[in-house]
């Protein structure tokens, strides 16, 4: 029931006993959900508390004190910011990219000591440092960092934060030598879906969208007026406290802040007693900040003894016992050497920049994609140019911008060239289309793509022939199609290196066993263009056999539920061909047998008719167990993220796709909630 407009019957007494009351309840859910991360009363319940707060001291404003939660936005804007000196240095840290420099620095730290500390690892929030002083428990300023000695006095805007206690809980009797005084120091930031809402916002009003998350936070807490502030909610991490309170380890420190009423990271931080503890930390948090609703940019590394930090003492901004030990970039800049060209299973001429090794998101970096032609001529691109190469997960990297005020004036222009660098063969533009093509089905880069294409994973899945096995049968002259696979004999295996007689038997006994294959993985080794998994399993369960399948027209095949004119074209031209008609007439000359069993899907359950992706690694699914348990439960599942995608599964070390979702504002799940939806569990 709405308050607005009432008022109360009450005496002055039970106002203010009902006042303080309500504060403390809603103060209690304040900790609750910024502290503990957890809520025990919806937000609409708590709305209504602090509406019924507000009415009361509207109407016995005598009891209004400073520490109200009503108070948090109030006053005029601000004309200008004033300056704020900081009684003790806020020091910036020192970075380190790698577990060579963190163990340089740890051996810089030993030689101070003359022992080997123990360590306090803690996230890197990227956002915005903050002070806070509190006198006899209430907040009474908040400053920017400045330069370190002197900042900006923002206590106006810092109210607005929820995450902010106005007034401390009370830490006397736990931490009797803290001091009436006290600062804390911590980090502003954005979370990421209100950095995504806010950008949304500026769309609206046909404004500029904030670069990141640190710079709408920084611009936020600096509005001269704090109802802007207010409505861009912010939030607040708590890592240190620069007064005495008594305690001998940086990690109390982190408790201390939790009990008077802070977050401070403590249950997603660690104690670790060497620095092989802190690289382990650094690769846990690295593959699961993502999933996390704010930005992370590394660890930072204390030296946990607050006596022995002071000891090793400080060199110039930064102090000797802490470093922020930074996570591995997902861009870097390099210079392109060369331009070189890669033959796809369907003839596409890819242009691939061969680039002067760097390190990327953890690994190095020699070569990335540059699409097509287009592709080039919009970046600018030239040989020589210095680039910036973008890695995220396991996608292979991009060069997605170029530096040209780097060039020499010695850099050139890149050509496509008229014939494949393969088999001299003329490439061809098709009607269009981007893409330039080798004329020549049967160029030797063709057929090695279409033969790895063939015995992956996804099509016959045949053991023991991968990419340099398949080379060194084409290269004696053994197999030039798929369909030559089959008539491979122990004879012709055992001359060539790495191949003895049990080699030999166990190749020809893994091809012989996919004479039985499944017809959606017969479809999908075909290697026809635009076909894939799901497009093939749709195939396979709409026509049911081979022969109707290469019988149908183009129009029975644009009927096939999920199959638009494009792959309907590519698949009648195919069959139609004489190259297509020729593969598939020596393949099932070799196959004993073609099965198969119609997906099923349950007639209920919360996947009928949903798209689902699955990116990084599950704990109980591999990659095809997910497929076959979101087929079973009625769902389609899909590899790439699209706004028509449902849920996508995000696992450890998930990557672009889990970002993509978040750009295009599709619900994010993990496995936990994705067995939810299947309605069991895969040990059930």
């Amino acid at each position: 029931m709405s308050l607005k407009g009432s008022k109360f019957t009450m005496t002055e007494k039970e106002a203010h006993r009902r006042i303080e009351k309500l504060r403390a309840e809603i103060n209690h859910h304040r900790y609750l959900y910024h502290v503990r991360d957890r809520q025990e009363i919806s937000d609409a319940a708590l709305d209504s508390l602090k509406h019924e707060l507000d009415v009361l001291e509207k109407q016995f404003s005598q009891f209004i004190t400073p520490d109200s939660p009503t108070q948090r936005v109030g006053g005029s804007p601000l004309n200008k910011f004033i300056k704020a000196p900081h009684d003790v240095r806020m020091m910036s840290l020192n970075d380190v990219f790698s577990f060579e420099e963190l163990a340089e620095w740890e051996t810089r730290v030993k030689k101070l000591l003359g022992r080997t500390p123990g360590y306090y690892a803690e996230l890197k929030v990227d956002g915005l440092a903050m002070s806070l002083t509190y006198e006899n428990g209430q907040l009474v300023r908040a400053a920017t960092r400045g330069d370190g000695r002197i900042g900006e006095n923002v206590t106006v805007n810092a109210r607005t934060i929820e995450a902010i206690p106005l007034r401390l809980i009370d830490y006397t009797k736990k931490y009797p030598q803290a001091p009436k005084r006290i600062e804390i120091r911590g980090e502003v930031y954005m979370s990421k879906k209100q950095f995504k809402s806010l950008n949304v916002e500026q769309k609206k009003k046909n404004l500029e969208p904030f670069a990141n998350p640190r710079n709408a936070a920084a611009g936020t807490v600096r509005q001269l007026d704090p109802r802007i502030t207010a409505s861009r909610k912010l939030s607040f991490l708590a890592y240190e406290c620069a007064s005495e309170i008594g305690v001998d380890l940086h990690s109390d420190i982190h408790v201390f802040l939790q009990d008077i009423g802070f977050p401070s990271g403590v249950l997603l931080n660690r104690i670790c007693k060497d620095i092989q503890e802190v690289e382990m930390f650094h690769a846990q948090t690295t593959k699961i900040r993502d999933s996390l609703d704010f930005w992370v940019d590394g660890v930072v590394v204390n030296v946990n003894s607050i006596a022995d930090f002071r000891t090793v003492g400080f060199v110039g901004k930064a102090p000797r016992g802490a470093v922020a030990y930074k996570y591995p970039a997902e861009q870097a800049t390099t210079i392109v050497e060369d331009i070189g060209i890669q033959i796809g299973r369907t003839g596409v001429l890819t242009p691939v920049a061969h680039l002067r090794s760097v390190q990327v998101a953890g690994t190095t970096v020699s070569r990335a994609t540059l699409h097509n032609e287009d592709e080039i001529k919009r970046l600018g691109l030239k040989i020589g140019d210095t680039v910036i190469v973008e890695k995220a997960g396991d996608i292979i990297p991009d060069v997605v911008g170029v530096l040209p005020s780097l060039r020499t004036g010695k850099e050139k222009k890149f050509h496509m060239p008229t014939h494949c660098p393969m088999c001299n063969s003329k490439v061809v533009k098709k009607p269009g289309e981007v893409n330039w093509y080798c004329a020549n089905a049967k160029c030797f880069a063709i057929q090695q793509e279409q033969l790895e294409h063939f015995v992956s994973k996804a099509g016959f899945d045949i053991e023991g022939l991968g990419p340099k096995i398949l080379e060194q049968l084409r290269a004696a002259d053994l197999v030039k199609a798929p369909a030559d696979l089959f008539i491979l004999t122990r004879e012709d295996l055992e001359p060539l290196e790495r191949f003895a007689e049990k080699s030999a038997d166990n190749l020809l006994q893994a091809i012989r066993e996919k004479k039985t294959i499944a017809f959606h993985r017969f479809i999908y080794a075909l290697g026809i263009r635009h076909v894939g998994e799901q497009t093939a399993r749709a195939l396979a369960d709409h026509f049911g056999s081979i022969k109707r399948l290469l019988a149908a027209t183009q129009e029975e095949l644009q009927a096939v539920p999920d199959i638009g004119d494009v792959v309907a074209q590519s698949l009648h031209a195919y069959f139609r061909s004489t190259d297509g008609e020729q593969q598939v007439s020596s393949l099932l000359s070799h196959i004993t047998h073609i099965t198969h069993n119609k997906s099923t899907q349950q007639k209920e359950g919360r996947l009928i008719g949903k798209t689902v992706v699955v990116t990084g690694t599950l704990k109980h699914y591999s990659r095809d167990e997910a497929k076959e348990a979101i087929r079973a439960a009625g769902g389609k599942w899909s590899s790439s993220v699209s706004k028509k995608t449902h849920y996508v599964v995000a696992g450890a070390d998930s990557g672009s796709k889990e970002k993509k979702a978040r750009d295009v504002g599709v619900q994010i799940i993990n496995e936990a909630t994705f067995e939810q939806l299947l309605g069991k569990t895969k040990n059930s």
